[in-house]
């Protein structure tokens, strides 16, 4: 008989395969953290170290290489110089210095070339005695520069600077940052201290009488021609017919006719003044002319929000291929003045802005119940557009044509039915709508 001999297999303890996943699982993770620190280390210091800090560490590693590589002694002295004129220079990024600087704008508003200030405040809470850190403040496509001086304990460093308000627009100030840096320029460390904050520069406008005088005579809205039984506009007198309503039988007519005789009315509608200001480059000669065209609109739209009137402030809109319905203007908000002049102080001129004409049809598509509009443009602009821009707008749309040339002679003419002024400052239009409402 022959013996086979088996041997059973002896099962490993399943204690020891968890303890060997668990520390797989926690070295994989250590791993992805250091990897993570090190991608956060390398992070911080490509953005401290400068163009030329760069170079200085690949010459001194070139400079290490070569020494060691082939026994230069002289190269491996100008590495281990180079290296420790980084560590030096590292010497400049310890400490944050101040720990609340604030950027205020005491008037977040001015109208262009009127004076604006912005405010910085540092303050030094900490226990050691700060200074010397250099201040930035981007102002617009500029840089203001300060060095904050010594501050003690508690100590306090403001001072207010001036903004250039020559042009109107908006101006982002800020944000205030500190910067470390070196003196040879290896390591530049920036903190950011406070957010961007905005300066509108508005356009000068001027005051002018209630755009209503003259005008609009109704409180509640511009009387027509068109006839109706009910209304507040008194037209006339005339006969009773079946249907009419008995509230508006005039009874002394009645008893003096013996007939009865009921009122007749004009009927009224909501008035809404529109501003419309060109935008299309050909039609203004220089700056200047455009400039004054967004004043002189400004001034119109701004009178009218402070009369509480409907009024709806419309600009020439981008077109597809020339002119495109739909997109043939762009109004903008009149919740407020400020909001007006806010969004005038972005206004620009454009090449491919949609000519005047094709933007008056385009608001008298998309702008029911107007009764006066305004048409401001440059003196390159001839009569021809503006007559058809004029004509583009509903029957009984009166309409004003007002074309800017600065330091121009002031005129009014009436052509075909629209009525052109020609300005040459703000205070021409405020004459001529005086004259104009009262010869209205």
């Amino acid at each position: 008989m022959t013996l086979i001999q088996t041997r059973t297999a002896i099962p490993e303890d399943p204690r020891k395969e968890g303890l060997l996943a668990v520390v797989i699982a926690r070295a994989v993770r250590g791993m992805a953290a250091a990897a993570a620190v090190l991608v956060h280390w390398a992070r911080a210091v490509q953005g401290v170290v400068t163009p030329l800090g760069w170079t200085v560490v690949a010459g001194s590693i070139a400079a290490l290489l070569v020494g060691y590589t082939w026994g230069w002694i002289e190269f491996v002295a100008v590495g281990w110089g180079l290296a420790v004129l980084v560590v030096v220079a590292s010497v400049w990024l310890i400490g944050r210095g101040a720990s609340t600087i604030e950027l205020a704008l005491p008037t977040p508003r001015v109208v262009v070339g009127d004076q604006a200030e912005a405010r910085i405040t540092a303050t030094n809470p900490g226990r050691r005695r700060f200074g010397g850190v250099q201040l930035e403040v981007p102002v617009g496509p500029r840089i203001i520069e300060r060095v904050l001086p010594g501050l003690p304990r508690g100590g306090e460093f403001d001072e207010q600077f001036r903004i250039p308000t020559d042009r109107r627009g908006v101006i982002p100030v800020g944000p205030a940052r500190t910067v470390r840096a070196d003196p040879i320029g290896l390591i530049r460390r920036e903190i950011v201290w406070s957010q961007t904050v905005e300066l509108h520069v508005h356009p000068r406008t001027i005051a002018i009488e209630a755009l209503s005088t003259g005008f609009i005579r109704d409180l509640e809205g511009s009387p027509t021609r068109d006839l109706t039984a009910s209304d507040i506009a008194f037209h006339a007198l005339r006969e009773y017919v079946r249907g009419d309503d008995r509230r508006f039988i005039h009874w002394k007519s009645t008893a003096k006719t013996g007939t009865f005789m009921v009122r007749q009315f004009e009927e009224t509608r909501r008035s809404r003044l529109m501003v419309l200001l060109d935008l299309d480059p050909g039609a203004y000669a220089d700056d200047g002319e455009f400039e004054l065209a967004v004043s002189a609109a400004a001034s119109v739209g701004a009178r009218a929000i402070r009369d509480a009137r409907t009024v709806s402030f419309v600009v020439s809109g981008r077109g597809r291929d020339g002119a495109s319905r739909g997109s043939g203007m762009r109004e903008l908000p009149t919740v407020s003045r400020d909001r007006l002049l806010d969004a005038l102080c972005l206004v620009e001129r454009d090449d491919a802005s949609v000519m005047l004409p094709d933007v008056a049809r385009t608001a008298a598509e998309e702008l029911p119940g107007v009764s006066l509009a305004f048409l401001v443009t440059g003196t390159s602009r001839g009569v021809a557009p503006l007559r058809a821009a004029a004509s583009r707008l509903p029957s009984g749309v009166e309409a004003i044509a007002v074309q800017c040339s600065p330091e121009g002679a002031a005129r009014a003419r009436t052509i075909a039915g629209l009525t052109v002024f020609g300005i040459g400052y703000l205070e021409d239009l405020r004459a001529m709508l005086v004259r104009s409402a009262s010869v209205a």
